[in-house]
């Protein structure tokens, strides 16, 4: 079907995932509900009564059970997604590592929530950062069309490489929020992510083992096997993400974006869907002659270290900011990771890193306008500080 039919439809983001998932129709979806993910869950579960698709629904009694059972099913052979957020995630983290470990191609939506305590329901990404060295690829949408076409996407790209893919989205902000969403048809979907070809199966083939015992003489083998297939997944990335893009008409980043004046010296680096805020104030102070840029990051794991070294070693100044500390006094995850792929740089910017965002609040003109100060040298800070909090030093 020609791109220019293609149907404009208003979705939020839960709703955008979970027609993409009816697109798809994964062999089996095990999950359990929470805020704010429960809606893609509650949709699509309504497409699986309604007799729409042909996925076996597997409701459990705990996050922890979902992807336990994601685990059984995909080791079986089967297509398997899920969704989850926070706690929820929090609560499946043993299990991570186990689909990850076995290279089970589970994907998994997670519509980014803070963590307790205390209790908040609003977005950041502290869940998906807690989990981010468990082997899962993770890829963030900056707005609903992305989250549609990602979780479309993240199916091949997970098949392809044997690794499991979250498909993030921020809590609220894009898994409650109405845009405008090119659908594709059902038929360009099935063509794209084709039959699941599983590595192995329990249920088919010779007999094997799955998760057997590693003593010492094995198991960094088995490790050091999960790193190399992260790295080669760069490339697996990009292949999938030029593919989706020629199918279907699309212009998704593989890696991360840029925009704002091209002779600017400094830049804003960030995630998710707070792009969209960064890139209206870079416009402003664009008027006025003063020149940032905003860098999206797209795929944060594995993070694609060579091209933000190449899109970022130019800057003098650079801020990074994100909806996650690591409590760890060197600020945030996503600063650590640019810090590491600028570390031998000829001419290495200089780091700020701004934490804003957390149990929901809103990122501020006033905020941007403190890192913009910050870049452009009209005012000085710490290395590490935080947007929004009363008296904190910016």
């Amino acid at each position: 079907m020609a791109v220019a039919t293609r149907r404009r439809v208003g979705l939020t983001g839960n709703d955008a995932v979970a027609l993409a998932w009816k697109q798809i129709d994964p062999d089996v979806v095990a999950a359990y509900p929470i805020t704010p993910s429960t809606g893609i869950v509650e949709k699509f579960s309504q497409y699986v009564a309604d007799g729409e698709v042909g996925t076996i629904f597997v409701p459990v009694e705990s996050e922890h059970s979902a992807m336990s059972a994601c685990i059984g099913a995909a080791a079986g052979g089967a297509r398997v997604t899920t969704a989850t957020a926070s706690q929820g995630l929090a609560l499946m983290h043993e299990m991570l590592y186990i689909a990850a470990g076995l290279r089970l191609p589970v994907t998994m939506a997670v519509a980014n929530r803070a963590l307790s305590a205390p209790l908040n329901i609003h977005g950041d990404h502290s869940d998906a950062m807690g989990s981010r060295d468990a082997g899962w690829m993770q890829i963030y949408a900056r707005d609903v069309q992305e989250a549609y076409d990602t979780a479309i996407l993240a199916v091949r790209i997970a098949e392809q490489t044997r690794l499991p893919v979250m498909v993030c989205l921020d809590g609220f902000t894009l898994s409650h929020g109405l845009e405008p969403v090119e659908r594709f048809e059902d038929e360009e979907v099935q063509a794209f992510v084709g039959s699941p070809a599983p590595a192995y199966s329990i249920l088919h083939g010779p007999p094997i083992s799955v998760g057997p015992l590693a003593l010492p003489d094995s198991y960094m083998e088995f490790r050091r096997a999960q790193a190399e297939a992260m790295t080669l997944a760069l490339h697996a990335v990009a292949e999938a993400t030029e593919a989706f893009n020629r199918h279907f008409g699309r212009n998704l980043p593989a890696f991360l974006e840029a925009s704002g004046p091209d002779d600017a010296d400094a830049a804003i680096v960030l995630l998710g869907g707070t792009a969209d805020v960064a890139a209206e104030a870079v416009a402003r102070w664009a008027e006025a002659g003063r020149k940032v840029q905003v860098v999206r990051l797209r795929l944060y794991r594995p993070f694609p270290a060579a091209a933000v070294r190449a899109v970022l070693a130019r800057f003098r100044r650079i801020a990074v900011l994100e909806r996650a500390d690591t409590l760890s006094t060197l600020g945030g995850p996503l600063v650590v990771d640019t810090a590491a792929a600028l570390y031998g740089a000829a001419h290495a910017p200089r780091l700020f890193n701004r934490i804003f965002g957390l149990g929901g609040r809103e990122l501020r003109a006033e905020d941007l306008d403190a890192v913009a100060a910050l870049l452009l040298g009209e005012a000085d800070g710490p290395p590490v500080g935080y947007l929004g909090v009363k008296g904190d030093a910016r």
